[in-house]
């Protein structure tokens, strides 16, 4: 026996689909909010045109210390925050797969054996009325669910939307990641400049505090100069001692960024950042609507507005009749006997349609909450640029600050090692004393300490602005 669908059956349904209006309805909700474009804000001034590059991906490179590079690879293979973003990444896409499998068709094999005594009083005739019968049964049934309005297109673009959330989130992740390390790094050899310039700061105190000594005993100075000399020994002792400690815990937070034990941050070598990296800094061109595909942050803003949208489309589609095609073909009946025999089979096809009516509002609660979703999106998109557009103004700021405070700092560091020279060459020819001397090493040494402090306090803040940029996140597929 053959049975055939009518083409006719399943035009009429589709027919009738389109023509029954429902009594459920999304009229009346919607949403006026848009996503801003980089030019509606003000940032002509604050992020002007200069020639300048993108971060590129390998952008710590810049600083010539092997070693950095080395730790942030490290860190993207250990660290457990690194893995949380890979398994959120996974779990998304196994949501878009699923998504994907739901829209197509489905077939399925069932089969059972049923040992039932049937009531010889209720609508089963004789002879099986009254009976034992086993009924034997196997059916081969497949579905499908036409995607008339889209829903399951919109459904899988809202899955595909936050799989690309889920990897532009893993990007960012890496970025935080690689700028902690770079920045912690950077700390450490500014501490270990620092302590350097406070060891030679102890050595010409300690001196200073000798000869004062040997002046009290002479009677050339009274009892207060060996007592100053003896205090500012002390304190920068105290000094070193902090910068020891400091140093310390610096290695112990590489190690947890790196997703090691403590011990990994004691074998961290002394850094070898050049400063040949610290050139001035500009800003690459069209940097406000360039910079929408240049962070993960704003990536993934943009995602999560994509996929509310699609959303949005999903719940429309609810107010819609489903129609479905369904067959199926088996066998069934009473013994084995005749399971196989051609009067056992079992034939049905046709379509199916379910329109919803009256529901007491629930799919209009449900599309105003898409659409509260979709609303909250576009807001975070926008505060979202607003930050990462403030975010690089600000580090560019900061940047340009330093290096003229740089530039005076560096006029004083020169005055003062001129004034310690001048101050060698005297005593050597017997024209000044040694405590003049040491008082102007001293104040050498000082202005060094101010030196170091902002070349590495420059560096840092060029570390912010590479992530600031986006640390090359656009060279990445998943900025596509």
């Amino acid at each position: 026996m053959r049975y055939q669908i009518k083409p006719k059956a399943v035009l009429l349904a589709v027919a009738v689909a389109a023509l029954l209006p429902g009594c459920a309805s999304f009229d009346g909700i919607g949403s006026e909010h848009r996503i801003a474009a980089p030019a509606a804000y003000q940032s002509a001034r604050a992020l002007a045109d200069e020639h300048g590059n993108w971060p590129a991906a390998d952008w710590a490179g810049r600083y010539g210390d092997a070693q950095l590079s080395a730790l942030i690879a490290e860190a993207l293979r250990n660290s457990p925050t690194l893995e949380q973003a890979m398994a959120r990444v996974a779990a998304a896409a196994a949501v878009s797969d699923s998504t994907y499998a739901a829209a197509g068709p489905k077939v399925n094999l069932d089969a059972s054996i049923t040992r039932q005594k049937y009531s010889a009083n209720a609508l089963v005739p004789p002879p099986v009325a009254g009976s034992w019968q086993t009924e034997n049964k196997a059916v081969l049934s497949a579905s499908y669910e036409l995607d008339v309005w889209g829903k399951h297109r919109a459904a899988e673009s809202a899955a595909v939307s936050r799989l690309m959330y889920a990897e532009a989130d893993k990007e960012k992740v890496k970025l935080t990641l690689s700028t902690a390390i770079a920045r912690s790094y950077n700390e450490l050899a500014r501490l270990y400049a620092l302590r350097d310039l406070a060891g030679d700061d102890i050595a010409q105190r300690r001196q200073l505090r000798d000869l004062s000594a040997a002046r009290h005993r002479s009677g050339l100075d009274t009892e207060v100069e060996p007592q100053n000399a003896s205090r500012a020994l002390a304190a920068s002792q105290t000094t070193l001692a902090a910068l020891d400690g400091q140093i310390l815990d610096v290695r112990y937070q590489l190690a947890a960024l790196l997703g090691a034990g403590p011990d990994r941050g004691l074998d961290i070598a002394r850094p070898q950042l050049n400063h040949t990296a610290l050139a001035a800094d500009r800003l690459p061109d069209n940097l406000p609507a360039d910079l929408v595909a240049r962070r993960p942050d704003i990536a993934m803003a943009r995602w999560r507005v994509e996929a509310t949208t699609s959303d949005i489309k999903v719940a429309k589609a609810e107010f819609y009749p489903d129609i479905n095609l369904g067959a199926a073909i088996g066998l069934d009946a009473f013994g084995f006997g005749r399971f196989l025999d051609a009067s056992s089979r079992t034939i049905s096809a046709g379509p199916a349609l379910h329109l919803p009516v009256f529901d007491s509002g629930a799919l209009r609660a449900q599309l105003k909450g898409r659409y509260a979703e979709f609303d909250q999106a576009v807001a975070g998109y926008n505060q979202t640029l607003v930050g990462a557009l403030s975010d690089v103004a600000t580090q560019i700021a900061r940047v340009r600050s330093t290096e003229a405070q740089l530039a005076d700092a560096q006029a004083v560091s020169d005055a003062a090692r001129r004034n310690w020279q001048l101050a060698a060459s005297q005593y050597k020819a017997g024209l000044n004393t040694q405590q003049n001397l040491l008082q102007a090493r001293v104040g050498a040494i000082a202005a060094e300490q101010t030196i170091a402090n902002l070349r590495m306090a420059r560096r840092d803040q060029q570390i912010a602005l590479a992530a600031a940029l986006g640390g090359g996140y656009g060279d990445n597929p998943a900025s596509k």
